[in-house]
């Protein structure tokens, strides 16, 4: 006999889901704004397909703190 979803599925739904979330996204957040890039786009990685794609950008991309760090070295004092 089928039955449908109780109280104990709703609550580890509840829990569980923005866990994941926040153990995907806050660590990228914090990569991007360290990396000079909005923390926004570390949401792509809850986009199926980007979520592949942000790691590889974030990797392989000129980081804007190391353009603004080799114009501050490139400046005469």
């Amino acid at each position: 006999m089928m039955r449908g979803i109780g109280a104990i599925e709703i609550g580890i739904i509840l829990v569980v889901i923005p866990l994941a979330i926040l153990l995907t996204v806050l660590p990228f957040w914090k990569i991007c704004k360290k990396a000079g890039f909005p923390g926004a786009i570390s949401l792509f990685m809850l986009i199926p397909i980007a979520n592949i794609i942000l790691p590889f950008y974030l990797a392989f991309a000129e980081w804007p703190v190391l353009k603004q760090k080799e114009r501050k070295e490139e400046m005469p004092a």
